[in-house]
C-alpha cells in the first residue's frame, strides 16, 4: 500500500442514509441512501474534486450508490467488512460512529491501491434474479423439514400445497434466469462450456456463471480462494493445528459442494477415482468432498481458460 495524489472519500452505508469523508478533510457529509441522495452525493464527490471512493459492503444496502457512482465516473471500490475492522484494530481505534467510520474508509482507500475494474454491469441483475431463486430454495428445503414432523393430515396438505408452488416457482424463475443468460452470447458460451463437465449441472453452471465472472482469467488457486475452497494451514513454532478453508464466495461454494457428492460417487470418473484415493489416505467423507468440490472448480476454471470442452480439456491436461 502507498499513498496517492487523486483526492479520495470513504462513505460508510447504512439502509436510510450515507455518511461520507475527504481523506485529510474534517468536513462530513450525510445525504439519503436513495436515488436522489446518490444525484447529491454525486456532486459533493464532484465539487469536492474526489476521484476515488471506498465503501464497505454492507449487505446490498450499497449496491445502488456503487451502480450510481460508477454511472458518474468514479473509480469506487468495495471493500470487505473484514479488511475495514482489520485496519480500524491496526490503528488502536475503539470509538464506532457512522462519521468515524467514513473517515477510517477514507484513510484506508488512500492507502489501499488495488484498484480492479469494474464489474460487468449486467452481473447485478443476475446476482438479485439468483438471489431470489435461493430464497426459494430456501423456503423448499425449510417446508421439507417441516413435513417431515408433520402427521396431521390438514396441515400437511398445506404444507404440500406450499412445497409445490415453491417448487414450480423456483423452476419458472431458473428458466427465467437461464433464458436471460443465454440471451448474451459470451455468457451463453460460457454455460454451454460448463455443462461439458461431468457432474455440473445447469443449477450448479449458473452459479458458477453468475457467481464467478472471473473464472477462466485467474489461476485456479485464485478460483479456489476466491470460493472460499482453499485450504489454509494454521501454524506457529513446533504446533501445527489442521488446514481449513474459510471466507470466499458462499453461493458458489454452496453450490459446488452439493453437486460434488452425485459427481464423486455417479457421474465423473476422474472425482469417483479422486475421492477414493483421498479415503484410502484416512481422509474424512467431509473433506474429500470439499477436495472434490475445488477440483470440480478447477474444471471449471480450466474448459473457460481454454474456451474447450471439458472432455478435450481434460484429455490435453
Amino acid at each position: 500500500m502507498a499513498k496517492t495524489n487523486t483526492k479520495v472519500a470513504g462513505i460508510d452505508t447504512a439502509k436510510a442514509t450515507l455518511d461520507m469523508a475527504v481523506h485529510g478533510r474534517t468536513e462530513h457529509w450525510q445525504v439519503d441512501n436513495t436515488p436522489a441522495g446518490w444525484r447529491e452525493l454525486s456532486e459533493l464527490l464532484t465539487a469536492q474534486r474526489v476521484g476515488r471512493v471506498g465503501i464497505e459492503a454492507t449487505g446490498g444496502y450499497e449496491v445502488g450508490v456503487i451502480a450510481a457512482l460508477r454511472a458518474a465516473g468514479f473509480t469506487v471500490i468495495r471493500h470487505q467488512p473484514l479488511q475495514i475492522s482489520a485496519f480500524a484494530r491496526m490503528r488502536l481505534r475503539r470509538a464506532k460512529t457512522d462519521r468515524l467510520d467514513a473517515a477510517l474508509i477514507a484513510h484506508f482507500t488512500a492507502l489501499f491501491t488495488d484498484d480492479r475494474p469494474a464489474p460487468d454491469p449486467r452481473f447485478a441483475a443476475f446476482a438479485l434474479h439468483l438471489t431470489h431463486i435461493e430464497q426459494l430454495e430456501g423456503r423448499i428445503k425449510q417446508t421439507k423439514t417441516f413435513l417431515e414432523h408433520q402427521s396431521e393430515p390438514r396441515l400437511r396438505r398445506q404444507w404440500e400445497s406450499r412445497l409445490k408452488a415453491d417448487q414450480k416457482e423456483a423452476a419458472y424463475e431458473l428458466a427465467l434466469l437461464v433464458k436471460a443468460l443465454r440471451q448474451q452470447p459470451d455468457l451463453d458460451r460460457r454455460l454451454e462450456l460448463l455443462l461439458t463437465i461431468d457432474g455440473i449441472g445447469l443449477r450448479t453452471a449458473v452459479a458458477l456463471v453468475v457467481g464467478m465472472p472471473e473464472l477462466g482469467q485467474i489461476s485456479r488457486e485464485e478460483a479456489a480462494a476466491l470460493a472460499g475452497l482453499a485450504p489454509f494451514v494454521r501454524q506457529s513454532g513446533k504446533w501445527a493445528g489442521e488446514a481449513h478453508i474459510d471466507g470466499g464466495r458462499a453461493r458458489v461454494r454452496t453450490a459446488l459442494y452439493a453437486a460434488a457428492l452425485p459427481a464423486a460417487f455417479q457421474w465423473n470418473p476422474a472425482l469417483i477415482a479422486f475421492y477414493a484415493r483421498l479415503k484410502q489416505a484416512g481422509k474424512s467423507h467431509k473433506k474429500a468432498l470439499v477436495a472434490c468440490a475445488r477440483k470440480l472448480l478447477i474444471f471449471a476454471n480450466s474448459v473457460l481458460q481454454r474456451d474447450t470442452p471439458w472432455r478435450k480439456a481434460a484429455t490435453q491436461s
